[in-house]
């Protein structure tokens, strides 16, 4: 049955050599691999992704060739302290050798399987992830947004199967000025017209009150208790510009999802996994989700993992074939994640980014408060915010050229939020470069 020919009347064997003729297709293969000539330059980089890619993001001008531990280099070979780590996805620095060798094992043995099959280890992360953070399931997906996404929707089967609320009636509540990704439902979530402008209509029964606003939170709560269903919150805000709530909110939060029979979901998909000086930043106030959301760190910068965490009576409520991901789950992310999470804990990461982020709080509160009004931060997650008569895209600008990279968000706020690994010199000495960088303002 291989060995068929297929017949075709002259008419279409003409049409079919028209169309090779114009390059659609060609009989050898090798014609249409594209040739690509390598960029040898930063100017060369920018343009071809200009040219090629969409244009949903504003780099910083500069072209990353390779990196390691706290630094890396551009395509020039200049080189560079990080202090963005890929948005804390890089909390173990730039390719950590033993990551990659867990990495490179797995590679050579098996990437993909599907959920299709059982694979030899899924089981071995989900069990070594449970037992770390004390729940009794564990749901791995990709992206961040895919494990707040899963969140949401657990929390509303939850409301309906567990709670009893009405069908297609269930609310979950978000604060303002939130940020967990891009995907339809998490922009609309959102109070940022630059995240949900132009893509509605809307997912329904999102609702928002003000961050860190316990009597807000209750009236929303006590106004719909027969249908409100989870209140997702991240412990701190991230891309809001590294936003601490004030002592006892996250213990509020919790009191209150108790008392009204709401699940209580915290993102720490930025925040987690030693980012701000403890491995959960929930870990400040002694409190325990319902659910959490992980992701970035999870797989230190090789991979993308995610993942939810929850007990039986909210995991449960998903049963087969009603969520999912081909890749989630997959041998090679389980790995790599069981390894990314042994090098936080066996590597003193966590205590170094407390003891680190004191430090560089310290230095950096003696910066010219001409420029800088507030320093505010946990851990390795800090922000500066600039005085409005600085522009903090270009005091970034001025930074890179002084060796440090960092971006500003939501305007007048810079995030500083380097690897974990980074040493008490590193800090000084970055610290140098941003008070060099700042003094030398107008």
């Amino acid at each position: 049955m291989f060995n068929r020919v297929l017949r075709l009347s002259q008419s279409s064997r003409n049409q079919l050599t028209t169309w090779l003729s114009k390059g659609n297709l060609s009989s050898s293969s090798n014609s249409r691999v594209p040739l690509l000539e390598p960029a040898t330059t930063t100017q060369q980089v920018i343009a071809r992704e200009d040219k090629y890619g969409a244009h949903n993001y504003h780099p910083l001008p500069v072209a990353i060739d390779r990196g390691s531990g706290v630094f890396v280099w551009d395509i020039e070979g200049r080189k560079y302290y990080d202090f963005l780590s890929a948005y804390s996805s890089l909390n173990q620095g730039h390719c950590h050798p033993r990551i990659l060798k867990a990495f490179q094992e797995q590679a050579g043995k098996l990437t993909l399987t599907s959920r299709a099959f059982y694979n030899t280890s899924l089981g071995e992360f989900e069990e070594f992830v449970t037992k770390l953070f004390g729940y009794d399931k564990v749901l791995p997906m990709n992206g961040g947004v895919d494990a707040c996404e899963t969140a949401c929707k657990l929390a509303r089967r939850w409301g309906y199967d567990v709670k009893g609320v009405p069908t297609n009636e269930a609310r979950i509540l978000f604060v303002q000025n939130n940020f967990w990704g891009r995907t339809l439902a998490a922009i609309s979530s959102s109070t940022d017209p630059s995240s949900y402008a132009g893509f509605g209509p809307y997912m329904p029964n999102f609702d928002t009150v003000p961050y860190d606003d316990l009597p807000a939170l209750e009236r929303w709560l006590s106004t719909h208790k027969e249908t409100a269903v989870a209140f997702m919150v991240e412990p701190i805000q991230g891309e809001a510009g590294v936003v601490v709530p004030s002592d006892g909110y996250l213990k509020g939060a919790r009191d209150l999802c108790t008392k009204y029979n709401v699940l209580l979901i915290c993102d720490e998909i930025q925040t987690g996994l030693g980012r701000t000086g403890k491995m959960l930043a929930v870990d400040y106030e002694g409190i325990k989700p319902d659910i959490i959301t992980l992701g970035k760190a999870l797989s230190g910068g090789f991979y993308p993992v995610s993942a939810v965490l929850a007990n039986d009576p909210v995991m449960l409520v998903i049963k087969p074939g009603e969520h999912g991901s081909t890749y989630g789950g997959n041998p090679l992310a389980a790995k790599i994640s069981i390894e990314a999470l042994k090098v936080i804990l066996e590597e003193g990461l966590i205590d170094n980014a407390f003891a680190m982020g004191n430090l560089l709080r310290d230095e950096l509160s003696k910066l010219d408060n001409r420029v800088v009004k507030m320093v505010r931060g946990r851990g390795l997650l800090n922000a500066i915010i600039i005085d409005s008569k600085y522009d903090s895209w270009d005091l970034c600008l001025k930074l890179k050229e002084n060796g440090l990279l960092a971006k500003p968000t939501h305007g007048d706020k810079i995030r500083l939020a380097p690897p974990l690994t980074i040493n008490q010199e590193q800090i000084v000495d970055c610290c140098n470069i941003i008070k060099k960088t700042i003094e030398a303002l107008p």
